[in-house]
């Protein structure tokens, strides 16, 4: 019983009992509090942006500036921009599992 309480770790942002935290700012973390830390999503955000821009030119480039896109622009895009940021994020996240 003593060895399960060790391997329990108490959410320095919500107080919630997680048996494997993730370590973010020097504190212990459940998923839902790591997925919301500024510096994290910050950090996920620069990456997508920046990998997504380059995707979006290289895939894309030519029918944006023939001004022939279409409508399936319009999803192809978002997620050519979501994809980087997911990868990041967990990317991340399991850097810093415990």
């Amino acid at each position: 019983m003593e060895d399960d309480m060790e391997n329990e770790h108490i959410c320095t942002n919500c107080s919630r009992v997680v048996p494997a935290p993730y370590r973010l700012n020097d504190s212990a973390r459940c998923l839902r509090c790591s997925v919301q830390d500024r510096q994290l999503v910050r950090r996920s955000l620069t990456i997508a942006a920046v990998v997504g821009t380059f995707l979006v030119a290289i895939n894309q480039g030519n029918r944006l500036l023939d001004g022939s896109a279409g409508a399936d622009l319009y999803w192809k895009i978002p997620l050519t921009y979501f994809v980087p940021y997911v990868v990041a994020t967990v990317s991340a996240l399991l850097n810093a599992r415990e």
